[in-house]
């Protein structure tokens, strides 16, 4: 079985081989251990606050596989982005250049530097070895944030976003970058990335370009890829577009791969998501029920697991196995939140 639960200080060698794993354009996970401790330190820290409403809080879970101890995954979620640092964005709008005189009209696309998603909620950091790939473990360590967010709705903004890794090759040459770096930066992509993720962006103030660049003056290869994911990216679009995130124009400052957003309370996980008290029955749960992702109404002591659980409407309870309750780390008649894997439309 694998549980999901908060990162501890005991993870960092696990952590620093996922960001080892991850590559190139990984922002978040920058290979480099002061860092990396910090953030495993400020994960532990929001854990274990009392809070009331988004701040400062940068929440880090590990996926364990309970049979080996070993760490398989990591997913995030920052509660409030652009608070500490400028969060910087481009947006795509369109400029309109039109003479009635001459009969002209031309509409140009133009991407202008902004600050829009200050304060908002960002789902982050989610990375499985490969090892683990397969089943729903991938989509478990995304749909676990909805879930989290959803029972404890006071520690996060109501509008989530997700930055999606643009294109960019092996080497980890970005098309966009290129052009922005020939004209403005005189600075490579993976140092470019590697500077964010250490949380050094004030070059990105200093070297950015002041003014809206029109985008038919980019390179075609860097004009190609704007609202482009990696290919690695791909599935992890399609399950939030699945979950209803969309586009609404916002791009990465260095790839040029979207952002998509979504109101918490209408993600379908989220929205689809029940809390009842439990039951502890093996046979109960094996026969009337259906795989769901499952996690307890704890913030310090958070578990999650994705097995079987049945539903008694008429007693009211949700009915799990003595393995289920064991790994979650709770008694009968505690709640739980849980979300069908399947959805039955």
């Amino acid at each position: 079985m694998h549980i999901i639960r908060p990162i501890n200080n005991n993870d960092y060698d696990a952590l620093n081989n996922i960001a080892v794993e991850s590559g190139i354009g990984f922002t978040s996970l920058p290979v480099n251990e002061t860092l990396l401790r910090k953030k495993i330190a400020r994960a532990e820290k929001a854990f274990s606050e009392q809070v009331t409403q988004p701040g400062n809080q940068s929440y880090l879970f590990v996926m364990e596989d309970t049979v080996t101890g070993t760490v398989v995954g990591t997913t995030g979620i920052e509660a409030a982005v652009g608070l500490d640092d400028a969060f910087y964005h481009y947006h795509l709008g369109k400029v309109v250049h039109a003479s009635r005189e001459l009969n002209i009209h031309n509409t140009v696309d133009i991407l202008s530097v902004c600050n829009d998603y200050t304060g908002v909620t960002e789902i982050c950091t989610l990375f499985l070895r490969e090892q683990a790939r397969g089943g729903v473990n991938g989509r478990f360590l995304s749909k676990v944030r909805f879930l989290f967010m959803m029972e404890h709705r006071e520690r996060f903004s109501e509008t989530i976003i997700a930055e999606m890794r643009g294109v960019s090759d092996e080497e980890g040459k970005s098309p966009f970058w290129a052009w922005l770096e020939e004209h403005f930066f005189s600075l490579d992509f993976p140092t470019a990335d590697y500077l964010t993720g250490i949380g050094n962006k004030r070059f990105i103030a200093e070297l950015m370009p002041k003014y809206p660049i029109y985008v038919n003056l980019l390179s075609k290869e860097a004009q190609a890829v704007i609202g482009q994911v990696h290919q690695k990216t791909r599935p992890a679009l399609m399950l939030l577009e699945e979950e209803g995130f969309s586009c609404r124009g916002y791009v990465d400052i260095f790839d040029a791969g979207p952002t998509v957003e979504a109101n918490l309370s209408h993600i379908r996980t989220a929205q689809m998501s029940r809390k009842l008290p439990i039951v502890i029955d093996d046979q109960g749960a094996a026969q009337g029920g259906q795989t769901c992702y499952i996690i307890n109404t704890s913030v310090a002591d958070f578990r999650a697991v994705a097995t079987d659980l049945a539903v008694s409407e008429d007693r009211g309870v949700a009915v799990i196995s003595r393995l289920a309750a064991k790994a979650l780390n709770i008694n009968e008649g505690d709640m739980v939140r849980f979300a069908p894997v399947s959805f039955r439309d």
